[in-house]
């Protein structure tokens, strides 16, 4: 019986091995992906390699139960090929590839943006999928890497709503729900997604499934089952940013004071945020995802604890300030 057991024990040591080489494996592609199409120096890429080899599972999900609805070449396919995202009028606003300009339609134009924000979840690059079980404070490190930043809230609401506005931060209300409760309530008769005024199915990366056994936070057991970033073109806003809806959830700094906002240079940052929905919202909508709603305090943490919540579905995407 113990020598059963030693043999059992055995093969599951194996194959959590093969799961780790598999994880190893794919994000060494993803690595050499950011290097060629985000031509990072050797230092920084060194820096996002030990980012994630401390975590030990940050990547496109563990391989043994994911199960993508799409490869990346049928995302390609499907689009156009991705050379069909270069925009070289944004590059050159951003100084970097695959960003959008943050500023409101009404009253500017691109290169009047002082922000802009990632266009697909990281590690942003069309038709590759993202990056999940990531904590906050690795997300603000891998995006320092990058030679960016994370992204405040009202940065992710505007790029969805497709307009920057002023930064609407109750900072007397005292607290994450009070401040909640506020913004939601401002914003609640004026509701938009991404890609309209209302609500739709088949438009993003909503379609997929979740993991048999799935338990809600067991990486053994539930696969990170994305599509490819950009692989719903109509799922974009006005400023053209992706997968702002579906796929994953992303983090995002919300500032309890001035002087924690990621967009007026401050390093000593808020609370967790998270933005977005995941990928099975055509079939189960768990709360609201319109884009200037604020998610109650779940999981909540200061963005740089060392414990901030990870989750198969939960990734982030950077902002960079300009001018």
């Amino acid at each position: 019986m113990i020598r059963a057991v030693a043999f059992s024990v055995g093969l599951a040591a194996l194959a959590a091995g093969a799961e780790a080489q598999s994880l190893a494996q794919n994000n060494d592609v993803m690595f050499r992906q950011i290097q060629q199409v985000h031509r990072v120096s050797a230092a920084q890429l060194n820096r996002i390699k030990e980012i994630f080899a401390r975590s030990g599972i940050m990547g496109q999900g563990n391989p043994g139960p994911t199960r993508h609805p799409m490869t990346p070449e049928q995302c390609a396919a499907r689009v156009g090929g991705t050379a069909a995202y270069n925009n070289p009028r944004f590059e050159a606003i951003c100084g970097a590839k695959y960003m959008a300009p943050l500023y409101d339609p009404r009253t500017e134009t691109p290169e009047d943006a002082t922000a802009c924000i990632d266009q697909f979840e990281f590690p942003n690059i069309p038709c590759t999928y993202p990056v999940t079980w990531v904590r906050a404070n690795e997300a603000a490190q891998i995006c320092a890497a990058m030679g960016k930043r994370i992204c405040d809230a009202h940065e992710w609401e505007g790029a969805c709503a497709g307009a920057l506005t002023e930064p609407d931060y109750p900072f007397g209300a005292g607290s994450v729900a009070a401040m909640r409760s506020i913004h939601n309530n401002r914003y609640a008769g004026s509701k938009r997604w991404a890609y309209g005024p209302n609500f739709r199915t088949g438009i993003c990366a909503q379609d997929s499934n979740k993991s048999p056994g799935c338990n809600g936070g067991d990486f053994g057991r539930c696969g990170t089952n994305t599509y490819p970033t950009g692989a719903f073109p109509n799922c974009t806003s006005g400023l053209r940013v992706y997968d702002l809806h579906g796929n994953a959830a992303e983090h995002m700094n919300l500032p309890m004071s001035p002087g924690e906002m990621a967009s007026r240079g401050s390093t000593g940052l808020g609370v967790t945020e998270m933005k977005g929905s995941w990928f099975i919202w055509d079939k189960y909508r768990a709360h609201e995802d319109w884009c200037r709603w604020r998610a109650p305090y779940w999981h909540g943490s200061r963005v740089m604890a060392g414990n901030s919540h990870r989750n198969y579905h939960l990734g982030f995407r950077c902002c960079k300030t300009v001018n």
